[in-house]
């Protein structure tokens, strides 16, 4: 599989968001308090317009096979950036696409001189949380900040460097 990578584009909408949908429904998670029925999931490419946010799109074949972003969420300290949008269609797990998807964005947050990632993630995604852990995300007992997506269970916290 040759897998590029590359900032989304406008015209990525569309696909983003069914991919984003698709492992929801997959893995049976809640949609309601999720990305899942937030508006922006369908206009993703204005939501990274913000300045100090990112989404990168991995690609095969012309077709949109996974991705993740930063994005500077307004409930966080000021150099801290919130890792979202991480997603793979069934066919990219498990191939290095999502790792290589998630170091660029820890490598993004460090040119854009963030002093630590939050993210927030649900119990049906226990492969992406382990994977969380190895790279040196910590649990949090509690959210920081309250976010839209209050279906979500699980917040931690990445120290950058």
């Amino acid at each position: 599989m040759n897998v590029t990578f590359r900032q989304v584009e406008e015209k990525d909408n569309l696909a983003l968001a069914n991919l984003i949908r698709q492992v929801f429904e997959e893995h049976d998670a809640p949609q309601m308090g999720t990305i899942y029925s937030d508006p922006t999931t369908d206009n993703l490419y204005e939501l990274f317009q913000t300045p100090g946010a990112i989404l990168i799109v991995a690609e095969a074949d012309d077709k949109i096979i996974g991705c993740c972003g930063i994005y500077p969420s307004d409930e966080l300290p000021e150099d801290y950036a919130e890792l979202v949008k991480f997603y793979l269609t069934k066919e990219a797990r498990d191939k290095g696409i999502g790792r290589e998807l998630f170091e660029k964005c820890i490598d993004l947050a460090e040119v854009y001189e963030y002093t630590h990632l939050y993210l927030e993630s649900l119990p049906e995604y226990s492969k992406a949380v382990g994977m969380y852990e190895k790279e040196g995300f910590v649990k949090l007992n509690k959210p920081l900040g309250k976010f839209e997506h209050d279906s979500c269970s699980i917040w931690m916290l990445k120290e950058l460097h």
